[in-house]
């Protein structure tokens, strides 16, 4: 029923994780008596979650989510709570305790309709702005530059220099720039989503609406970042700096947020994800995203 890259999440957490996969199934059916759902079919894509397509009593489909023991699930669940719908997936359940959740059906992602580049940036700055909404105090408090300096150094050095150093370099330099908010051009703070990538946006009605929110208190210049990492394999020919320019250019105007903060997030996004990648063991997928940020260092 589970992935094995969920199994694989759960046991690194020990006997807490172990004792999850084992009352998994039981937790299933309990939650399938309390809230009227049957037949669970496990969909690919979770990584930290058992993600399964169930029936309910009207024969509509729905999507049950339970997480692995952590505290990201619990707030993610605040975080879609607090959405009411709002530019995330609403909940039709919802079991704070046991990290489980119940979500309507939503249509293909992005990247399932082969949304280009500049379609989805126009798509995903409209969702980003109704997600932006919430109330901070939703939101988990961190410094998220500074722990992405922290995983780049410690990866690169893990990994054997898997890149030139400069690449490296200029990471850092964006991310002491962007720490705790500080660097030029930081806006505000509001709720990110933390990872909207088009495939986290799918279709709902003639809009979007993302799922699988990280809910962090950040610059939402971070949210623009991340989606600006994307899309690597288009910047290994041609004018890279050009292309790159342009769809930060476009999250920029669809957004009204520094382009030079959304550049820097980007910059650093890209190099971490390379990185974080490689140690998974997906070498080809960061050796794409290093190559391109090492097109763009340049």
């Amino acid at each position: 029923m589970i992935a094995p890259v969920v199994r694989t999440r759960a046991n690194t957490l020990g006997e807490k994780g172990r004792r999850w996969l084992a009352e998994l199934p039981s937790l299933v059916e309990e939650l399938g008596r309390d809230w009227g759902f049957a037949d669970p079919e496990p969909l690919a894509g979770g990584t930290a979650a058992l993600v399964a397509r169930v029936r309910l009593r009207d024969g509509s489909p729905a999507v049950l989510k339970i997480a692995v023991p952590d505290e990201e699930a619990a707030n993610e669940i605040a975080v879609l709570t607090a959405a009411g719908g709002r530019g995330y997936v609403r909940l039709l359940e919802a079991d704070p305790a046991r990290l489980a959740m119940l979500q309507p059906e939503l249509g293909p992602s992005m990247v399932a309709l082969g949304m280009p580049p500049e379609e989805a940036i126009t798509a995903l700055c409209a969702t980003l702005r109704e997600a932006w909404t919430l109330p901070t105090a939703v939101g988990r408090v961190q410094d998220t530059a500074a722990l992405l300096a922290t995983l780049v150094e410690d990866l690169y050095g893990k990994l054997r220099e898997p890149c030139p150093r400069h690449v490296v370099e200029l990471a850092l330099e964006y991310a002491r720039r962007r720490s705790a908010g500080a660097g030029a051009g930081a806006g505000a703070e509001v709720v990110v989503h933390g990872d909207p990538h088009p495939g986290n946006a799918l279709r709902r009605g003639d809009g979007f609406a993302f799922v699988d929110p990280v809910g962090i208190r950040c610059d939402p210049a971070y949210d623009l970042g991340v989606i600006l990492r994307d899309w690597p394999e288009r910047l290994l020919g041609g004018d890279a700096g050009a292309l790159a320019r342009d769809w930060c250019a476009r999250l920029s105007a669809g957004s009204d947020v520094d382009h030079d903060a959304i550049w820097e997030w980007g910059y650093l996004e890209r190099v971490s994800t390379g990185l974080h990648l490689t140690d998974l063991g997906l070498g080809d997928e960061g050796a794409g995203y290093l190559a391109s940020a090492e097109r763009l260092a340049r």
